[in-house]
């Protein structure tokens, strides 16, 4: 039900990304010269084969993720960076999350309790969480004492903490690489500054907030070169690849339709701006925290987490699990963009994101491919049960904690999956007990932030998740938005970013806050 479940590859089958290969020959008297990676010991990566990372968007995902990061050998913590110092009001998916991982992270069995002081936060009227600590300046301190328990002295004082990415883009020299993970909103702004600055971006999905950004970022990813990946651990996975090899394969036949359901948001939607404005907290940059979203007055109804279900700031449920299921649906049907979409939902609002949602894809043939209709689901709401699902099983796909699934259509048989691919099976299970598997003719990954950690290193094989690929599935993606908010048919002109109903366009491209230009 939430993001650590989709989030699995940080540790799955770790790979270090370059080992040293030269050896010194023994000298003529008699000595050899011992490598400093062997005085470093396992494990060790002299500081020149370190990747120097800052990490923008320090909330309680963004903490998440730069704690995984941290453990790769090969990436050097080199700054934070959040528009908030810090807050406790951040939601834990575990009581005493942020301590717990932090503990493990460092080694140790106590201390760093004040990250978790375990308040009770009520998301929604069924979603009840603890509360955590994050912003730039707990983070700041995480990074410190991690390093700072490798050092003799037990202290360090190398990360530095901004509270504008601008700012530490200009001033960070030594940096090689950004991760970011702000509201969607601020991911293409702080993306495409990174990148001119010819810096390598791994980024949360959704990749971007609007239609414009995918494409402008796809833009810039391919004339700058640098290294780009999203966090969709899905497009490195096994399963993705079985996926691919099956229908491939003729398992199911020609694939013509395609449902996926899910049963976020669990975040507030269907609501009105609140009336009232309330005082912005000490130690938020509010004006910075808005980014290139139009001006508004403060109130604890946006922010953290919540915000994702308001049009200014996120990209709702389709924009939050969609980034994963869509990803390999693009790769298995080998799809690009559909020639129109439609969608209906509960109640729409001018600034959230409805209680519930039906989005309808029509894809066109390709190649030998039939034409595809691929429908999305969301708020609880899941397609007819397939005849072939035996009775008294869930539609659901394996593993998942709620009802949330993936399921391929096709001419002779249907393929039920988790709701990004994962754990693919033929239904009903005597069909897949009698399918005899293709042989395995993809290359396999050694995992979604590995490919990228390998890439900002030099590895000429380029990241699965990159943005020219996911700029062109977050299009697609965000089109879903844009025909929700106007209950109306779109048809889909993909080269020039347009469609046919003036009402609809200004979503494409909207307008942006002065400064926040791409």
């Amino acid at each position: 039900m939430k993001d650590r479940f989709r989030s699995r590859s940080f540790s799955e089958g770790r790979v270090s990304r370059r080992k040293f290969m030269g050896q010194t020959a023994a000298a003529a008297i008699g000595f050899s010269i011992v490598p400093r990676r062997v005085l470093g010991g396992p494990g060790y990566v002299a500081p020149s084969d370190k990747i120097n990372i800052a990490f923008i968007g320090v909330g309680s995902q963004g903490l998440r993720v730069m704690l995984h990061f941290l453990r790769e050998p090969d990436v050097q913590g080199l700054a934070v960076c959040d528009p908030n110092k810090a807050s406790s009001d951040h939601p834990q998916w575990d009581t005493h999350e942020f301590c717990n991982s932090v503990r493990t992270l460092l080694g140790v069995e106590s201390g760093w309790d004040w990250l978790s002081p375990d308040q009770p936060i009520q998301l929604t009227h069924s979603l009840r969480v603890t509360s955590g600590v994050a912003g730039r300046e707990p983070c700041q301190k995480i990074v410190d004492g991690y390093y700072g328990k490798q050092q003799r002295s037990g202290q360090y004082r190398g990360c530095s903490a901004y509270a504008d990415f601008r700012e530490l883009l200009e001033k960070e020299k030594d940096l090689d690489a950004v991760v970011v993970c702000t509201t969607d909103n601020l991911h293409a702004a702080a993306s495409a500054a990174a990148m001119k600055k010819r810096k390598h971006v791994f980024c949360q999905k959704p990749l971007t907030h609007t239609i414009y950004e995918a494409r402008r970022l796809a833009e810039i990813a391919r004339e700058t070169g640098v290294a780009t990946q999203i966090a969709v651990a899905n497009q490195a996975s096994e399963a993705t690849r079985l996926l691919c090899e099956w229908i491939g394969d003729g398992a199911i036949g020609p694939v013509r339709e395609v449902a996926n359901w899910s049963s976020r948001p669990y975040w507030p939607q269907g609501l009105e701006r609140p009336k009232e404005a309330e005082v912005v907290p000490q130690g938020l940059d509010w004006d910075l925290w808005l980014g290139p979203a139009p001006e508004r007055s403060f109130n604890h109804a946006y922010l953290p987490f919540v915000w994702r279900g308001w049009t200014d700031f996120g990209c709702g449920a389709l924009g939050d699990m969609g980034s994963y299921s869509f990803d390999t649906i693009f790769r298995v049907l080998k799809l690009e963009a559909p020639v129109s979409v439609e969608a209906s939902s509960s109640d729409r609002y001018e600034e959230t994101y409805p209680l519930a949602s039906i989005v309808h894809y029509n894809f066109p043939p390709r190649g030998d491919m039939p034409p595809v209709k691929f429908t999305w689901y969301d708020g609880g709401l899941k397609p007819s049960r397939p005849e072939e699902l035996e009775e008294g099983l869930p539609l659901k796909g394996d593993g998942e904690e709620g009802d949330e699934g993936l399921l391929f259509i096709g001419d002779r048989g249907k393929i039920l999956c988790a709701f990004n691919g994962g754990s693919p099976k033929l239904i009903p299970a005597a069909k897949m007990q009698s399918y005899k598997q293709p042989p395995k003719t993809l290359p396999r990954s050694p995992g979604n932030e590995r490919e990228w950690l390998d890439a900002c290193k030099g590895s000429k094989v380029k990241p699965g998740g990159n943005f020219e690929f996911s700029g062109m599935v977050t299009e697609t993606l965000l089109l879903g938005n844009v025909a929700t908010r106007v209950g109306q048919r779109l048809n889909w002109d993909r080269s020039n970013l347009k469609v046919k109903l003036d009402s609809a366009q200004k979503f494409v491209s909207p307008e942006r806050r002065s400064g926040w230009e791409l």
